[in-house]
């Protein structure tokens, strides 16, 4: 059977992170893909501040050199909230023959009992939980643990030195900087 490692997010914009976190995973389980699924509406989050578009543009760009990594806009082709347990329900439903794996940070982790329809979520899918340095990995649901590389980098921070007009080089791929410039994302605050 396939194994396809899932990771979602609203990707605004996607960074470093996410890629070593999916890489990480990928080697460390043998996968055979891991999939970058775009959010459409995050039950736990603000909405996104770019558009969808600008989004998957960015996910394409941040992954367009790994063959191993793949955009599905499930949840973007979904109107309204985008709820994992229906993500997975339709993944299984159109790939039967594929066992998921959930990837997920460690703030997620400590966040899963607050999930829709955690505990039967738990029986469709392997929930990967990797580390991070500001979080433990304890909850009563089982996940699979992966250590990765700590590196302490979110799309908020990445939108906050852009409004700022601090670099970003090393943070992003080029691919996706270029992205950021050719839509004028994320423009900077005037300075007072």
């Amino acid at each position: 059977m396939k194994k396809v490692g899932l990771l979602g997010g609203t990707f605004d914009p996607p960074h470093i992170g996410h890629l070593v976190i999916a890489e990480e995973v990928y080697h460390e389980l043998g996968l055979d893909e891991v999939w970058f699924i775009p959010s459409n509406e995050p039950p736990h989050k603000n909405k996104a501040t770019t558009t969808v578009k600008h989004r998957l543009s960015m996910v394409e760009a941040a992954i367009a050199s790994n063959d191993h990594f793949l955009l599905n806009p499930i949840e973007i082709e979904r109107p309204g909230k985008s709820y994992t347990f229906d993500t997975i329900q339709l993944l299984i439903q159109k790939h039967p023959d594929i066992s998921f794996y959930f990837i997920i940070g460690a703030d997620m982790v400590e966040y899963l009992p607050k999930w829709n329809r955690i505990d039967e979520l738990v029986n469709l899918i392997t929930f990967v939980g990797v580390k991070r340095p500001e979080y433990e990995l304890k909850t009563d649901y089982p996940i699979q643990v992966i250590d990765i590389p700590g590196l302490d980098i979110s799309s908020t921070m990445i939108r906050e030195r852009l409004a700022e007009r601090k670099p970003v080089t090393y943070f992003i791929p080029p691919s996706v900087r270029q992205v950021i410039k050719e839509n004028q994302l994320y423009e900077p605050r005037e300075r007072s």
